[in-house]
């Protein structure tokens, strides 16, 4: 049997965005994401974080610091009870990258990737699945991916000029949307 799966963009949708979060200090948890995560856990849905770092491609943070950062956040869901199947990263900046991160990738967000290598290692069914990001490259990653359900986390100015997918304003109508 297939499994669904939730995918997340990171910043924007788990954190709030604050330009090229790398430290612990600066990584705020959005509201309700714990709640929500639990509910979709629960429902039997795959959490899997698919999220551009082009903060690494630029030279501002090292792997090894998004790394750290990303344990810890992983550490953080676990103590909520809630178990995040994988993080998906793509370091690549087609322009802006220096030295080895200055390419396109396949990965990097609006292709559809980090999507399909998900789909291949944990066997999922992409029509069941949703994808929430705040931007509209990562409904673009989606749809290109073929998910059944990609939507906007509006929380912020660039949701609220696409007319792309369904929105929502916070993270607590995800739950009610997909009810």
């Amino acid at each position: 049997m297939k499994n669904k799966a939730l995918f997340l963009d990171r910043d924007g949708v788990i954190n709030v965005e604050k330009n090229y979060v790398h430290k612990i200090e600066d990584f705020e948890f959005m509201d309700g994401i714990f709640e929500t995560l639990r509910y979709f856990q629960e429902k039997g849905y795959l959490l899997i974080i698919i999220t551009n770092q082009a903060g690494i491609g630029r030279g501002y943070y090292t792997e090894e610091q998004f790394h750290i950062l990303n344990d810890w956040m992983l550490s953080e869901f676990e103590k909520e009870g809630i178990y995040i199947t994988k993080v998906y990263y793509c370091p690549y900046h087609p322009e802006h990258g220096i030295g080895k991160y200055k390419r396109d990738s396949f990965d990097r967000k609006p292709n559809p990737g980090m999507i399909l290598k998900s789909q291949k290692e944990f066997n999922i069914d992409l029509s069941k699945s949703i994808l929430v990001g705040d931007k509209e490259s990562d409904i673009q990653a989606g749809k290109r991916a073929g998910v059944n359900v990609n939507i906007i986390f509006s929380n912020n100015k660039n949701g609220d000029e696409l007319d792309c997918c369904k929105k929502i304003n916070s993270l607590s109508e995800l739950v009610s949307l997909i009810l």
